[in-house]
């Protein structure tokens, strides 16, 4: 009988054995028909066998999930470059699924906390915000997930090393540079070093720690005269905001500074030139780090005489009298009576002069107010401006030693045991009490105004409305409308909270949203 695409032709199907047509394998009427029901006992489909993956597949579910998630970890290891520990992740992922692995992004993220907390375990240095941006989740996820698999695994991570991250950070970045590579070492030390410094400052207390490590890296790269290295470029490197690095190294500049005090010529050096003269600064951390602790007593601490003549010849420089130094006239030259200066003494082979603050503060003021008499008076002639290579601070390369406990990477209790001559308290923790006094005033002139209102001779007794005082002291209508500019939005928020009764010590913790949520906006059950 042909079929209904009038061909003739019929092939029969083996498995089967139903007549089928050759050409539109049709199947064919047949007297041979099988059922392929039952029960229990019922025959098994040819198909699909329970269990596995679908026609032609021997291989099963579960087989499929674990090769494709070991697939997915090499990925990862391979992209984050940790392709060494990648066996002691995928153990760890095993462990904690009971083998079952998984899909999903959810499972991505379990990747990238399981290779943070390995490379932690192993003390190598590892920012969280690569990690994240490699699995493409957010770095509050990732941190989640990664203190759920320490609590899982119950495990205890050794305290993350900054200057780790440091030099790991930098490794990478200058590998790009043509930086000579003793060059390149002698900076490594150096941010090693201002780096423990930043965490003996507490500029790291309570912070991410990588927009630290970006500031420290464009101030290296400033002292040392590398070319392009801006803050900007390491920021995007290091996976870090660009404005918190500028605000991380405007700190790390202020502490320079305030380091910068004690030494003669402290009082010239501010935040736009102090890296102008951070080797001299960088130099006195350093001997002050090599003090042996708790040394009692009035100490002398060494500077060496080339620094400064090179700090005088600076101030020379500024304004052109360089003839007078080579002509021998200065008299800051001359070979002096050592009896002139009692405080001045010298080692046993007389190459380092150690001076004391005040002999050196002695001879630094007289030279630096005589200059600046001779420019006033007209002395010096015609101001030329040169600059002098020879005189950039940065060419000097002897005021580094790297002889410091500080270069090396440290632990937090033994940067915090070492001197460097200034200690802070913690930034995060100085505006948490300017903030504090800030709302403390605000109560205080809150409850001055609404006095005022219940009771308006509360003012005139006691003479405690200071707005009033001051406008009447001032005068005048431009400087009332100024005064009244000053209530913002923060003093009515306070002003509501004192009318429903907050006390004032919540208040002055600034939880405005959640006092109003709690006090104002339900006020029904006061």
């Amino acid at each position: 009988m042909p079929c209904s695409c009038g061909s003739h032709s019929t092939i029969r199907d083996d498995q089967t054995g139903n007549l089928v047509c050759s050409k539109c394998y049709t199947i064919l009427d047949f007297d041979n028909y099988e059922a392929q029901i039952g029960g229990i006992t019922g025959p098994t489909g040819t198909n699909i066998h329970i269990g596995y993956a679908g026609t032609g597949s021997r291989i099963s579910y579960k087989d499929r999930k674990i090769y494709q998630a070991k697939t997915l970890i090499h990925g990862y290891a391979l992209r984050l470059d940790i392709t060494y520990s990648e066996s002691g992740i995928t153990s760890m992922i095993e462990e904690i699924t009971d083998g079952e692995f998984g899909e999903g992004d959810w499972f991505n993220v379990l990747i990238g906390a399981c290779s943070y907390v390995v490379m932690r375990r192993g003390k190598k240095f590892f920012p969280a915000a690569e990690v994240a941006k490699a699995v493409g989740c957010d770095i509050y996820e990732l941190g989640r997930m990664i203190a759920r698999v320490v609590k899982f695994l119950k495990l205890s991570l050794p305290e993350i090393s900054i200057a780790g991250l440091f030099e790991r950070e930098f490794n990478n970045y200058m590998n790009r540079k043509n930086v000579d590579e003793d060059k390149k070492e002698m900076m490594m030390k150096q941010g090693i070093f201002l780096v423990n410094c930043a965490v003996k400052w507490s500029l790291t207390t309570g912070r991410r720690p990588l927009p630290v490590v970006a500031a420290v890296m464009a101030f290296v790269a400033e002292l040392n005269g590398v070319d392009g290295l801006k803050i900007e470029d390491v920021a995007e490197h290091v996976h870090a905001v660009v404005s918190t690095c500028k605000l991380r190294y405007k700190e790390l500049l202020a502490a320079l500074v305030r380091v910068a005090q004690v030494l003669p010529w402290g009082k010239d050096i501010s935040v736009k030139n102090v890296v102008k003269y951070a080797p001299f600064v960088i130099q006195y951390m350093e001997l002050k780090s090599m003090e042996a602790p708790g040394g009692g007593g009035e100490r002398v601490e060494p500077f060496d005489m080339e620094d400064v003549i090179s700090e005088c010849l600076q101030k020379v420089a500024a304004y052109g009298n360089d003839e007078n130094l080579s002509s021998g006239d200065s008299q800051y030259f001359e070979v002096r009576n050592r009896s002139d200066f009692p405080t001045l003494s010298n080692d046993n082979d007389g190459n380092n002069l150690k001076l004391s603050h005040e002999c050196l503060s002695l001879i630094y003021s007289t030279f630096s107010n005589e200059v600046d008499a001779e420019k006033l008076n007209g002395q010096s002639g015609q101001i030329h401006v040169r600059k002098r290579r020879g005189l950039e601070p940065y060419a000097y390369q002897d005021w580094w030693s790297g002889k410091s406990e500080l270069s090396k990477k440290l632990l937090l209790k033994q940067i915090l045991e070492k001197e460097v001559g200034f200690d802070m308290m913690p930034p995060s923790f100085i505006a948490g009490c300017k903030a504090n006094e800030r709302r403390r005033q605000k109560i205080d002139a809150a409850k001055v105004r609404i006095n005022k209102i219940m009771d308006p001779s509360y003012a005139g007794s006691d003479g405690s409305d200071n707005l009033n005082s001051s406008e009447v002291a001032c005068g005048g209508k431009k400087r009332k409308r100024r005064q009244a500019s000053e209530i913002d939005w923060e003093d009515f928020v306070v002003e509501a909270l004192l009318l429903h009764r907050v006390k004032e010590e919540d208040i002055e913790k600034g939880h405005y949203r959640a006092l109003l949520g709690l006090y104002v906006f339900n006020s029904g059950t006061i």
